[in-house]
């Protein structure tokens, strides 16, 4: 049986809107000339990418209890059965596009306000087979669970996992007391996925060379760190290894949720046991595809076998 990717992290609603200029005075009204209702979230997406290329995944998280968590759950089914529900609403996003192909997000606190390690762990198999990854991700919009990362990761690696951590942009920006916890985290982990300004923030770097090599001084031997940069592609590193894989030039639809798409790609191809460089194209491919296509549309297959 091949390997699965578990996805822990932020199942929510998107509402896209746009593309919107100048930004709306407040008290009137603006007309759109497009929308879409769309699963959403860090968690979301990646598996949505997942479910796409045809892997094996599942979902760890909890759910509203309203007709948007139900359709989630409908959208991932059989797994998502066993999905703990929250007595709150879930949590919606709206998202207004700009036309440079960026997003400004709106987000309600809803389920993710209160889902916690045990909704997780209640979900976790008590064994990981071998080749299985754990992929944190969207963890700063889930508060309670935050806290008890220390915990999950501990359990995680003591259950076997190989865990990939994406911590995203924390909403109070990073402070010495987020630079610490995010240091002790990815000291156990073995994939360290972040963007550009998300691995300056932590490091405290001008420059992204710089700050991939103070993550990768602060990660467990063997890791993997990869720093993801938009329409230049992407950089990697682990175990001497080097990569810088551009990103081919597309036009840009819509650059929601390329991060999670490109982790899922990445995890993915290291799941069919891939190397370094030929998993950070394998991401950097299937997010540039993503983003140049409305629906939304893959395209692109994962090899068995990389030297």
């Amino acid at each position: 049986m091949n390997p699965a990717i578990l996805v822990i992290g932020n199942v929510n609603v998107d509402f896209i809107l746009g593309p919107v200029t100048p930004w709306p005075r407040p008290g009137t009204e603006t007309i759109f000339p497009q929308s879409e209702l769309r699963i959403g979230g860090a968690a979301g997406n990646s598996a949505l990418t997942l479910q796409a290329l045809g892997a094996r995944f599942r979902i760890l998280c909890n759910m509203g209890d309203d007709i948007f968590g139900r359709w989630l759950i409908d959208s991932f089914k059989p797994d998502s059965r066993r999905w703990p529900i929250a007595p709150t609403p879930t949590t919606a996003s709206a998202c207004l596009a700009h036309p440079n192909g960026e997003r400004t997000f709106l987000t309600s606190h809803g389920h993710l306000a209160v889902t916690s390690a045990r909704d997780v762990v209640t979900l976790l198999p008590k064994r990981a087979r071998k080749g299985d990854i754990a992929l944190l991700c969207g963890g700063f919009l889930s508060p309670v669970l935050l806290d008890s990362y220390d915990e999950l990761i501990a359990i995680l690696a003591e259950r076997g996992f190989a865990i990939a951590l994406d911590t995203g942009w924390p909403s109070g920006g990073w402070t010495p007391a987020q630079r610490r916890h995010v240091r002790r985290w990815i000291g156990k982990c073995d994939h360290v996925l972040l963007n550009e300004i998300e691995s300056d923030g932590l490091s405290g770097k001008r420059n992204v060379s710089g700050a991939g090599q103070w993550i990768l001084q602060h990660t467990r031997a063997g890791a993997a760190v990869v720093i993801k940069r938009g329409p230049l592609g992407a950089l990697a590193w682990q175990d001497g290894v080097h990569a810088n894989i551009p990103a081919p030039r597309v036009k840009v639809v819509d650059t929601t949720g390329a991060g999670d798409v490109f982790n899922a790609g990445y995890l993915f191809a290291r799941s069919k046991g891939l190397g370094l460089k030929a998993s950070v194209a394998a991401g950097v491919r299937i997010a540039s595809r993503v983003i140049a296509t409305s629906p939304r549309r893959y395209g692109a297959s994962i090899p068995r076998k990389s030297n």
